[in-house]
């Protein structure tokens, strides 16, 4: 008896494999929709390539393969043609974020993982103020501060062994940043030996967790509610991912005890304003473990844009000694050689540095991957596919920024597609870096700001910066939502020889 029972769970089990198989390949609405047989018939096809950190690419050689429009889930096209891109990601777009896939970062708390508009509208609308441009002109001296002591990490760099790693320095400018912005207790990251790089490392390594966490979502509350000790011993990266959140957790907790004590920072921060009782108007209160989430992205993305972007610039002037000179050139027109706080008002009317940001944020990538939007109830049209409400939408960035119609020679490094400002003000259009609309990343005017600071002080400091040029192929991010080089191609080794 127990054998025929077995027998009979697994032939109905297979029966329905084969239905669900059959139903996504013939009776789904996507059906008419192109796309890999096995990507249109399971989600195993895009785990596998997600493993491999490498989605995004295959996506890329599938548009070449089947068009503009492509199937790449059961439930999930992708789109390349860029005028698509601001019917979905507008300001008051009703396409919500994907749940399925924003729920896998494990912060439900956080306005960036929220998937109705309504409610990201209201939690967004507490952190705005924070990063609006007043409150950064107001602290930009924090910025400075930063910038000025990683330049004087380079000289003693210089001086002592010749060389420094600038990729990991860039990050960490970056945290250190948001941190004595958002805590008023910065990590002082610039002051260690190796940059941070234990904490950089820790997020590295429990970023590959959100496609497990995708494709087996039962696993995410069961391991996320595991006795520490039992995470320590089967999983080193979800181990990661739960000290960073007890960090984040123990930041709230702390700032929270102040605020019930009356005690008033020493200026203004984020998450100090957030716990006063009239932080929010139309939502209510955030709990500490909302604020924990909000203080869990903040930290986790803060060097991914920016820090790449910083490297992406530095590594291309190294290597061009024409577009190095012009940059410098620019500077010492603007600034004399005494000068060693560059205003950022003034650095941001600079058309060559402008444009070198421009282009460093289109050739480098804080998530390189797709966007993923859920199509809402009046349905939407693209490229003559009608996609049913629920239907899951997606775009990327890699693919925006490498578009040969936007953008001729898009592999090349060219601040020159940027100096015309009638061209500059279409390709900006395009420019995904930041994502688009109202969910366009809260902290985008602080990432402009390090941008325009930091480049300004480096150049204005220093002739001569070379580096090692590297392959193409090293330079290709691994996607795990985040972008991440591959552990040959993560340090980017700057050695100053002065003109």
């Amino acid at each position: 008896m127990i054998w025929q029972f077995a027998v009979s769970v697994a032939a109905a089990a297979v029966i329905q494999f084969l239905w669900i198989t059959v139903s996504r390949l013939f009776f789904h609405p996507l059906a008419r929709v192109p796309g890999p047989l096995f990507a249109r018939a399971s989600y195993l096809y895009s785990f596998w390539y997600n493993l491999g950190g490498q989605f995004y690419l295959r996506i890329d050689e599938l548009h070449g393969q089947y068009g503009p429009i492509v199937r790449i889930t059961p439930n999930e096209v992708h789109l390349s043609d860029p005028e698509n891109c601001e019917k979905i990601y507008f300001v008051g777009s009703r396409f919500a974020k994907d749940p399925a896939f924003y729920d896998a970062t494990g912060v439900p708390g956080a306005a960036f993982a929220t998937s109705s508009p309504d409610i990201h509208r209201m939690k967004r609308s507490a952190m705005n103020p924070f990063f609006s441009r007043k409150m950064l002109l107001d602290l930009e001296g924090i910025i400075h501060e930063k910038a000025q002591k990683l330049v004087v990490r380079m000289k003693k760099a210089f001086d002592s062994t010749g060389g420094i790693d600038l990729h990991n320095a860039f990050r960490a400018i970056s945290i250190d940043v948001i941190t004595d912005y958002a805590f008023d207790d910065c990590y002082n990251f610039l002051d260690d030996e190796a940059f941070g790089l234990a904490f950089i490392n820790m997020v590295r390594k429990f970023a590959p967790t959100i496609w497990f966490f995708q494709q087996f979502p039962f696993l995410q509350g069961a391991l996320m509610n595991a006795p520490a000790w039992f995470v320590k011993l089967t999983s080193p990266a979800l181990t990661n991912l739960m000290l960073h959140h007890e960090g984040s957790y123990r930041q709230i907790v702390r700032i929270k005890e102040a605020v019930d004590r009356g005690e008033k920072p020493n200026r203004a921060t984020i998450f100090h304003q957030l716990l006063q009782p009239d932080a929010t108007e139309g939502y209510k209160i955030p709990t500490v473990g909302e604020l924990k989430d909000e203080a869990f992205i903040l930290l986790s993305a803060a060097s991914d844009t920016t820090g790449n972007a910083l490297t992406i610039a530095t590594y291309n002037l190294a290597r061009n000694p024409d577009m190095y000179a012009r940059l410098s050139a620019e500077l010492k027109e603007r600034f004399s050689d005494s000068e060693t706080l560059l205003d950022f008002v003034a650095l941001e009317k600079l058309p060559y540095l402008t444009a070198v940001i421009k282009e460093s944020l289109r050739l480098s990538f804080g998530v390189p991957g797709r966007l993923p939007r859920v199509v809402p109830a009046s349905g939407a049209e693209f490229n003559g596919y009608h996609l049913a409400p629920g239907t899951v939408v997606s775009m990327s960035s890699w693919m925006m920024h490498h578009n040969e119609d936007l953008y001729p020679e898009a592999k090349r490094f060219n601040p020159e597609r940027w100096m015309d400002p009638a061209r500059a003000k279409s390709l900006d259009r395009y420019l995904f870096s930041f994502g688009k609309g109202s969910r366009q990343c809260v902290g985008m005017p602080l990432a402009y700001c390090e941008l325009y600071v930091t480049l300004g002080q480096l150049f204005h400091q220093f002739n001569g910066l070379t580096t090692a040029q590297k392959n193409e192929e090293d330079m290709f991010y691994i996607d795990n939502f985040s972008g991440y080089y591959s552990e040959k191609c993560n340090e980017f080794i700057f050695e100053h020889h002065d003109h």
